[in-house]
């Protein structure tokens, strides 16, 4: 590996990490369930996944076959997304079923809910990719991305918990910015004329 591999894997690392360790010392932490818990670090660590999509998909990443790990990334982040769901959904089963049918009072469930269903009609696209065709995937595929990416990103930004806001900001900023810069690169724009 070159220099410039090395580089980029060692920022990778430290925009996933230096959020996952900051949300590791909050004192929130201290009065909560091991469920609630491993259910908030489910949705950290699905947030950071989303991170590694769109540098996989552009080929930012050395040494690594892209497009294989970009579909076994996509499985991780549907698994954390359940994980994170389930957990939450043990610990509190009335607030997560008026999250599901959009009841909640708070905004970041609604922006949380949307991303869900955007990352499993992702999913979903993905592995019909071969029977609805390329150009149908790829439209719909991108259309699901920009809805996960932007409902991810307003629904981590609005919670006011575990992730420290300086870390949890920087990796919100860089997931976009690496999803938009993708988007470009893929020439998707021309797919959703």
């Amino acid at each position: 590996m070159n220099l410039r591999g090395a580089l980029v894997w060692t920022a990778l690392a430290l925009a996933i990490a230096v959020p996952l360790i900051a949300a590791a010392q909050s004192p929130l932490l201290a009065w909560r369930e091991p469920i609630y818990i491993a259910a908030g670090y489910a949705g950290i660590v699905g947030l950071a996944l989303l991170l590694v999509q769109p540098l996989l998909i552009a080929g930012i990443l050395p040494g690594i076959p892209a497009r294989r790990v970009h579909v076994w990334t996509g499985a991780g982040l549907v698994l954390a997304v359940i994980l994170h769901v389930t957990g939450l959904w043990i610990t509190s089963p009335p607030d997560v079923v008026d999250v599901l049918l959009f009841r909640s009072p708070t905004p970041f469930s609604v922006w949380g809910a949307v991303a869900m269903w955007a990352v499993f009609a992702a999913a979903g696209l993905a592995v019909m990719r071969r029977r609805i065709g390329v150009r149908i995937w790829r439209l719909g595929h991108s259309v699901a991305v920009v809805v996960i990416v932007t409902g991810t990103v307003v629904h981590a930004w609005l919670i006011q918990g575990t992730m420290e806001d300086l870390t949890k900001g920087a990796l919100c900023l860089m997931i976009l910015g690496a999803g938009a810069w993708a988007l470009r690169q893929r020439r998707v724009w021309r797919a959703l004329r």
